[in-house]
């Protein structure tokens, strides 16, 4: 088995994939918003236990995963106007 291939021998490198990160970035925010409902309604058993920080825990989570999809918008919105400008 080599471990590496001459410049010939080589293949080119595919075009990247266009992927949707929103999906991604949803879903994550999403299994934030369940954490918090699940930490507030244990919220009497989390704090005796000196576990009250997980419903802080959960917001920060939640407000990184609304930052990220804004990021995320703000990249595709770009990526678009930039493909239509090449377009033209």
């Amino acid at each position: 088995m080599r471990l590496w291939l001459s410049d010939e021998e080589r293949r080119p490198d595919p075009a990247p994939a266009r992927a949707d990160g929103r999906k991604a970035v949803v879903a994550g925010t999403l299994g934030w918003v369940v954490a918090l409902v699940v930490c507030l309604v244990f919220r009497v058993p989390l704090e005796s236990a000196g576990l009250g920080w997980f419903i802080g825990a959960a917001i920060t989570g939640i407000a990184i995963g609304l930052i990220g999809l804004a990021v995320v918008q703000v990249i595709r919105r770009r990526a678009d106007q930039s493909s239509e400008r090449s377009a033209d």
